[in-house]
């Protein structure tokens, strides 16, 4: 499915650059490994290339009308939708990022995201061209998918606690624990992120996506809880 501009569309007020990137990126739709797909001012999937479909579903049937940022890791999807949301209203003219996103088959994949809004005859926002491409480089074997419970309850708690900046007494007393208990649980998320310290397991939750990206206080993805 050709995804052609629609008639008399401007790709914001700022023409002339903003019509070189847009024939850009559209002009990735036969590109090997390129998935470009349209989205309707509330983020739905309105049109998409074969490689998007290849990628995500395998038919139109099976893409379209999907919310675009549900195909996106969970712990990426308010972000994303906040991200793709200021292309909407005008407050951004352009987006890029690197998300990982899931396959049809649930396998996770790093794509480098590039978003930019189309505009219609009124000047307002109609639609969103996106276009994702493999990151190379990147590597998916740590992602954690959603149908992977790593962390028990109380692991949750004490990762947000670590996240936070909050020491092993105060957590200790906040989750009940004592302060032997708070250390017997550091050292099991230690094992299971395999990092050696506090600073590297904290990066390593986000690495992995298991704390939400852009939300404080922190918070476990909690898909991924027991």
């Amino acid at each position: 499915m050709a995804i052609p501009a629609p008639a008399d569309t401007v790709i914001s007020h700022d023409a002339g650059r903003d019509q070189l990137e847009y024939a850009d990126l559209l002009g990735q739709f036969d590109q090997p490994g390129a998935c470009v797909a349209r989205l309707d001012p509330n983020l739905l999937v309105q049109q998409a290339n074969q490689e998007f479909f290849r990628q995500f579903g395998g038919s139109s049937a099976d893409v379209c009308g999907r919310a675009f940022c549900d195909l996106a890791h969970p712990s990426l999807r308010q972000p994303l939708k906040h991200q793709l949301g200021r292309l909407v209203d005008g407050s951004r003219r352009r987006f890029a990022t690197h998300v990982v996103a899931f396959a049809a088959e649930g396998a996770p994949f790093t794509s480098a995201l590039t978003a930019v809004p189309v505009r219609g005859e009124t000047s307002r926002v109609a639609s969103i061209l996106v276009v994702m491409r493999s990151a190379a480089g990147f590597e998916d074997a740590d992602v954690v998918t959603p149908h992977k419970k790593v962390l028990t309850e109380i692991e949750a708690r004490i990762l947000e606690g670590i996240a936070a900046g909050v020491s092993t007494v105060p957590l200790a007393s906040r989750l009940y624990l004592s302060r032997q208990g708070v250390e017997y649980h550091v050292t099991r998320l230690l094992r299971k992120l395999r990092v050696p310290n506090r600073a590297a397991l904290v990066s390593r939750a986000y690495s992995m996506g298991v704390l939400e990206v852009g939300s404080w206080p922190p918070k476990v993805v909690q898909d991924f809880v027991k």
